[in-house]
């Protein structure tokens, strides 16, 4: 199943402050007015998070901003929202979250083809050290990629 990738909302703090171990692609139930919202764009995951609650998978903190012209079919920005994945999948990652340390955690919400996604991640909390070892290795790489530069072109 296909279809052309457009990237919606990226959260790239999630990136930072985790391990992500692995990744899923979970559908997201929404209202019709919050759909022409996020094709237009209007959609933050900075604060979101995800729980399971009684078998199901619900992203918390997903700003999807009003419609302009939706009057009264709007929903409220930050309302739950019940995200779309199969049994196994979900009964997977509970056994997972139960573990020490995990989290579950949205990466980036987007469209595949004419259907809204979430790239939901298994994420495992990062010490203080371990950013500061990433923050090195993106100096010492950034630093690298300057040398290069000026030693080719200049």
């Amino acid at each position: 199943m296909g279809g052309s990738v457009k990237l919606v909302a990226n959260n790239k703090k999630a990136y930072h402050d985790y391990f992500i171990d692995e990744k899923y692609e979970a559908g997201i139930a929404l209202a019709g007015t919050e759909v022409k919202s996020l094709r237009m764009g209007k959609c933050s995951i900075k604060e979101a998070f995800v729980r399971i609650e009684n078998g199901e998978m619900l992203i918390y903190g997903m700003h999807v901003s009003p419609y302009e012209k939706g009057n009264l079919f709007n929903k409220d920005p930050l309302r739950v929202r019940k995200l779309l994945l199969h049994r196994s999948e979900i009964n997977k990652l509970t056994g997972r979250i139960k573990e020490k340390g995990y989290t579950i955690v949205p990466l980036q919400v987007y469209f595949r083809g004419s259907l809204a996604k979430v790239e939901v991640g298994l994420a495992r909390g990062k010490k203080l050290y371990d950013k500061r070892q990433d923050i090195a290795k993106k100096d010492m790489r950034r630093e690298a990629e300057r040398e290069y530069k000026i030693r080719n072109f200049g």
